[in-house]
């Protein structure tokens, strides 16, 4: 095997036994050729797209596929050969509709599926990221927009799940994965990257509608970090589809719901708020659910991504639903049209279940959106004016276990009191339970919300240039130090770098596929620096370098 697309890999290298993740040597080859097969399926789509032909079903599931092979979502090789033969079905419909030869060999993959393990693990090989000849720079191009893509796939999905769907991102989709088959110079895949990143700007646009519409403009909100006496179902992940149906389940029940990870920013929702059973967050961010789950002592729904390597003292409770996947642990079907997906045997297990052990006290908050934020817009601008405020910093993005990222809770400490964090994504969990006070009560961290959300971000942005009558979006008193660790990390970046947004500082390492001559490209068309000493960067950021 080979991966190198999450920031823990190996060495900052490549993973070529196990995945850091998890993930085994077999996983990692069926995601590969799942990935293969997707980018058949895309030629196809763009002959079908030039007769006429929509492209919203084999587009959606492309979305879906991509999801599939995000970090830590999907562990089950069932299920990866199962996404395998729907793609090929899907392909081979559109080959037989509209024929024509494809660049490169797309064979039939009867091999794939066959119990020769050295055919199998040939053509796995012959299709990995490793197989893009010797020029690492066309490599890089391609995997950084691949991933990029993949992150965008998760953005579309959750958007879909609440009836929201663009076509325009579905050709996109298709347009790109299309192109790494192809012959392009450098400058066209460089053009493909950067419009990679607009395509992430109109996913989390609509993502960002679909929740908002479905469930209401998040408000400021105080979560409860402690537990009840009840029995209680933890949901993890970031699908508020699922979120609302197990509300809905568990009502009168007696069974609490808590929130862990990247569903803390349900709590903002108003449709949420309503339901009295929905007791608080649980725990902090997904690296630590080994021993969170375990004292948790009730069942816990893994909706989407962050699901890492199942440990006996929870793998009787722990349940999988939607993309999300892992060995011989129950997965709850996906709903019928117009229906819900069934909850019964998780809420008949929690009823069974002592209530959670209390690992912490008090409460955080959240709920600063961008529609929230911009209803505070006349008195954060008056702050900026007065000097009460001096600068805000961007600390979005993800967590992970690497030493080197207790950097953001040193930032966080260090920062000067008129300074305001940003933040949005698993990041937060490395700051946002700190003392960190108010400015003139404005709290110092403002919590957007999931990942999925980092588009508020942006739109704060946007909002503050057009408020201080600025030309350029960097002229602006804001400073992005981002945390990443996965794909949809790598969308948010993408999308900052369409935006014009300049010297974003990345950690805590720069991504293993980028290639030197890559890096290049995008430090001097675009400032992006490494992550360096707290000290020396805060004063660089409070200096606006």
């Amino acid at each position: 095997m080979f991966c190198y697309q999450c920031q823990e890999t190996a060495k900052n290298s490549g993973c070529d036994v196990k995945g850091v993740c998890g993930k085994t040597e077999e996983t990692a080859k069926f995601q590969d050729l799942l990935l293969y097969v997707l980018k058949g399926l895309a030629i196809y789509a763009e002959k079908a797209k030039e007769a006429g032909k929509s492209d919203g079903e084999y587009g959606l599931f492309t979305a879906q596929a991509l999801f599939a092979t995000i970090t830590n979502v999907n562990f089950d090789n069932n299920r990866l050969v199962s996404l395998i033969r729907e793609g090929l079905k899907l392909r081979n419909d559109l080959k037989k509709n509209f024929g024509g030869d494809i660049p490169g060999e797309l064979h039939d993959c009867a091999v794939w599926f066959s119990d020769d393990v050295a055919e199998f693990s040939k053509k796995a090989l012959d299709v990995s990221v490793m197989s893009t000849g010797n020029n690492e720079d066309i490599r890089s191009l391609r995997q950084l927009l691949i991933y990029g893509l993949k992150g965008i796939a998760a953005y579309v999905d959750h958007a879909a799940v609440l009836g929201c769907e663009d076509e325009k991102i579905y050709d996109f989709l298709m347009e790109a994965l299309a192109s790494t088959t192809k012959d392009l110079t450098v400058d066209e895949m460089v053009a493909m990257v950067m419009r990679a990143g607009e395509c992430a700007v109109s996913g989390m646009a609509l993502l960002d509608k679909a929740n908002t519409s479905s469930y209401g403009n998040p408000e400021i909100s105080k979560v409860n970090i402690g537990v009840g006496k009840n029995p209680g179902i933890l949901i993890s992940g970031h699908d508020l589809k699922d979120m609302e149906e197990l509300l809905k389940q568990t009502e009168g029940t007696g069974v609490d719901v808590y929130t862990h990870g990247e569903m803390l920013p349900a709590h903002s929702y108003p449709a949420f708020k309503k339901y009295s059973h929905l007791v608080g967050n649980y725990g902090g961010s997904w690296w630590k659910q080994g021993e969170e789950f375990a004292s948790f002592n009730g069942p816990i729904l893994m909706t989407t991504n962050c699901i890492i390597p199942v440990k006996d003292s929870y793998r009787e409770r722990i349940f999988t639903t939607g993309m999300a996947g892992y060995p011989e642990v129950k997965h709850i079907a996906d709903r019928s049209e117009g229906g819900m997906k069934d909850f019964s045997v998780i809420i008949n297990l929690a009823k069974k279940c002592d209530s959670p052990v209390e690992i912490e006290t008090g409460e955080i908050v959240a709920g600063f959106a961008h529609n929230q934020v911009l209803e505070l817009a006349d008195k954060v601008v008056d702050a900026v004016k007065t000097g009460a405020i001096k600068r805000f910093v961007v600390m979005a993005g993800c967590d992970g276990r690497h030493k080197t990222r207790s950097y953001y809770t040193d930032i966080a400490r260090e920062l000067p009191e008129d300074t305001v964090i940003l933040t949005a994504g698993c990041a937060k969990y490395r700051y946002n339970k700190l003392a960190l006070g108010d400015i003139g009560g404005i709290p110092r961290v403002l919590d957007a919300g999931q990942c999925n959300d980092s588009y508020s971000l942006a739109v704060i942005a946007l909002k503050l240039k057009e408020a201080f009558a600025l030309d350029d979006i960097n002229d602006l008193p804001i400073s992005y130090d981002i945390a990443w660790y996965e794909q949809k990390a790598v969308a948010v970046l993408l999308a900052l770098l369409s935006l014009g947004v300049k010297g974003i500082r990345l950690g805590p390492t720069l991504p293993a596929f980028v290639s030197p001559n890559v890096l290049k490209v995008l430090v001097d068309q675009c400032n992006i620096k490494p992550i360096g000493d707290v000290k020396a960067d805060i004063e660089a950021m409070v200096e606006e370098k």
